[in-house]
């Protein structure tokens, strides 16, 4: 009978065979080991076969465990690496960890050292795996081709349009700006019974609130100056479909009171109009803004918050959305490359962590308009590196500073230069809480601590 195959392949690179012979015997009764000698035929396994696996040593001749590392990268940026270093190469195991190694082992290490960051890549890929195949399940749908995902946290997401969009409940969709609100809404419409009817968005922030109630529910003849003919509200329009009020945070009271009526009772009446009209639409409202605080403050009205908020569902921020940012950036990529014909294919490794680290509070559309931005001022080429990101695109609120010009110094005195800019810019947003603004740069405080010691930052 023949045997089972092995459950993964592990491809080890290092220059000394033994490394290799340790790691096989540590892994025997669980993967089917390969060993490279150099970076060099490494790569050249790499583009023969697939590996679920990569242990490779950053100290090698010839090409280096970096440079194997970026290209690894270039190849399949989902590949695992788990980079292999000396004691005193410590520092660039974790620049590797920044080129999206999954982690790295110090000499010596042990066999149980080798078995746990095994077990820890194999559990990753199969739950990566699973939440593949389910988002899987509903990218195959049509109507989710316009949603570019993978990551995992969107399952919830689309879940609950699922169930949401099966009855005509009203629906309120939480969220950042930029994170997609409005392509929910129109995937909650293709996905319901209403399909087949009109799915009609506006956006309440944008419309002078004198002009919104019109805009809205209509008008008669003569209602007001300039009202010089009977105008159809986007309620009636919307008639057997869908509308969505985008900011609907920004309603005014007033107009609250409408919209609450409209929507228990099914009927509006136009602008000076006495008749009632009946409607049958399902409304999908959004906001950024927490409705509970303005209900608190009296500017909004819990009776309307409760009756748009039947099914609600919140849009994660992009730096949430694990996988997503690479994925996004290099679609976005695509796009523009096409659209201002430029070569551009990709983005190296270090740019795409880069690009990771970022929380983007601009979400997918600052995302968008940033690798627009990179496309049209990069010089044309194959591939986005480092030296053609705009990096002030990437921190707008940290100017460089009048009195230190960076280009005039060294690389080291410039990075402190910035740093000691950086965290001056968030400790005096955050009033000094140390706290705070440690959280905002995404940092321990007691790293923040040390850094402000060492650049002589004190409050």
């Amino acid at each position: 009978m023949p045997a089972e195959p092995k459950p993964y392949e592990v491809l080890v690179v290092d220059d000394e065979k033994i490394v290799g012979e340790s790691i096989s015997a540590a892994l025997a009764d669980l993967c089917a080991i390969c060993w490279a000698g150099s970076g060099e035929s490494a790569l050249e396994l790499i583009e023969e076969r697939h590996f679920d696996l990569i242990f490779l040593d950053i100290s090698m001749p010839g090409l280096s465990g970096l440079e194997v590392l970026k290209r690894v990268k270039h190849l399949d940026y989902s590949m695992n690496v788990v980079m292999i270093s000396a004691i005193d190469r410590a520092h660039e195991a974790v620049e590797a960890m920044k080129l999206g190694a999954f982690d790295y082992l110090t000499k010596p290490f042990s066999k149980e050292d080798v078995v746990e960051i095994t077990k820890r890549v194999a559990g990753k890929r199969v739950l990566d795996s699973s939440l593949s195949l389910r988002l899987d399940e509903f990218k195959g749908r049509s109507d989710y081709q316009s949603i570019i995902t993978q990551a995992p946290e969107m399952l919830t997401v689309f879940s609950e349009v699922e169930k949401a969009a099966a009855s005509s409940c009203s629906i309120l969709i939480t969220g950042e700006s930029g994170t997609g609100k409005e392509l929910l809404a129109a995937l909650i419409h293709k996905r319901s019974p209403r399909a087949k009817g009109q799915m009609v968005a506006i956006n309440c922030a944008a419309i002078p609130a004198e002009l919104l109630e019109s805009e809205l529910f209509g008008h008669e003849k003569g209602s007001f100056t300039g009202a010089h003919s009977r105008k159809i509200g986007k309620f009636e329009f919307a008639n057997k479909g869908t509308i969505f009020l985008d900011e609907v945070a920004s309603l005014r009271i007033d107009l609250q009171a409408k919209l609450l009526r409209a929507l228990q009772e099914r009927k509006i009446a136009r602008v000076g109009g006495h008749e009632d009209i009946p409607i049958d639409v399902r409304l999908v409202a959004a906001t950024n803004e927490r409705l509970e605080s303005l209900i608190e403050a009296g500017k909004f009205r819990d009776d309307l918050y409760y009756r748009l908020s039947v099914v609600p569902i919140y849009l994660p921020p992009l730096r949430e959305r694990s996988g997503d940012i690479p994925l996004l950036a290099s679609h976005f990529l695509k796009i523009f490359a096409t659209e201002h014909k430029k070569r551009f294919k990709l983005f190296t490794p270090s740019v795409i962590s880069l690009l990771d680290r970022y929380p983007w509070p601009g979400n997918i559309r600052e995302l968008r308009n940033f690798v627009e931005r990179t496309v049209i001022l990069a010089e044309d080429k194959e591939v986005v590196d480092e030296p053609d990101i705009p990096f002030n695109l990437l921190f707008p609120e940290v100017e460089e500073p009048e009195t230190f010009r960076f280009e005039d110094r060294g690389l080291k005195l410039a990075m402190d230069a910035f740093e000691r800019h950086y965290v001056m810019k968030y400790l005096k947003k955050c009033r000094w809480n140390q706290s705070e603004a440690a959280r905002r740069m995404k940092i321990h405080r007691n790293t923040l601590v040390r850094r402000m010691r060492a650049l002589s930052i004190r409050p």
